[in-house]
């Protein structure tokens, strides 16, 4: 089992995915949330809680550790020479099934825009890109379910 998860949302424009991430990242234990881009944290510019992503986090904010950050490619740079394994989720050419991924190291999740996706610049940058495979007539999954499945895999 992996000894710390760490996340990084970037450009999640959703209040109710950033809430639910939180929620799910208390459950299974993430170390720290990084939040970048236009993703809206827990604090907003003037220091009111927003409340929109409480309600969804049932307080999850709070107990998970988070850091607003201006610029995710030193995050990952840094986290890269601590060791961390930089795992995004994505459907790419080159993902791999998320089942079929091994945890080696400590690991800095990568999650992206609700549309478009990880960032391509950010997904250069990932050591491996994990995919959940879709067998149904949609195309993939919400962020914060995706987040889920993949979360709960690394600490099976």
């Amino acid at each position: 089992m992996v000894s710390q998860i760490h996340i990084l949302l970037h450009d999640i424009r959703s209040t109710h995915n950033v809430g639910a991430i939180f929620r799910t990242a208390d459950a299974a234990g993430v170390k720290k949330i990084y939040i970048s881009g236009y993703t809206p944290a827990p604090i907003d510019r003037f220091g009111r809680t927003r409340t929109d992503i409480s309600k969804t986090s049932l307080g999850a904010e709070k107990t998970v550790a988070w850091e607003s950050i201006s610029d995710p490619r030193e995050l990952i740079k840094k986290l890269k020479k601590d060791k961390f394994q930089i795992v995004g989720v994505e459907q790419d050419a080159i993902s791999i099934d998320y089942r079929d991924f091994e945890v080696k190291r400590d690991i800095l999740v990568v999650l992206g825009e609700e549309v478009n996706g990880i960032d391509k610049s950010l997904l250069k940058m990932c050591d491996v890109i994990l995919e959940l495979p879709m067998l149904g007539q949609k195309e993939s999954l919400n962020v914060s379910v995706a987040a889920g499945i993949v979360l709960y895999s690394l600490i099976k």
